[in-house]
């Protein structure tokens, strides 16, 4: 766990993976996990990672690795 996985036919970084979500850089990002949910657009497999897109801030982010959906959730 924690590994590079492959996203869209592209081997991504947790810290890349985080940047797909959020469509601009962050300062940090955890391991990548399986997310327990499948893809609401195409079905495919989820994948689940938490980051921080500034300081004061974490973010959980889930994204496809078949297509381009993708959902964030601000933590408190």
């Amino acid at each position: 766990m924690g590994t590079n996985r492959v996203v869209q036919g592209r081997m991504v970084t947790p810290k890349r993976l985080a940047e797909l979500i959020e469509d601009s850089e962050v300062i940090e990002a955890e391991p990548i996990a399986d997310a327990d949910r499948d893809c609401p657009d195409c079905g495919g497999d989820v994948l689940e990672v938490g980051y921080m897109p500034s300081a004061l801030s974490f973010v959980t982010g889930w994204k496809c690795q078949e297509c381009d959906w993708s959902e964030r959730e601000e933590g408190d």
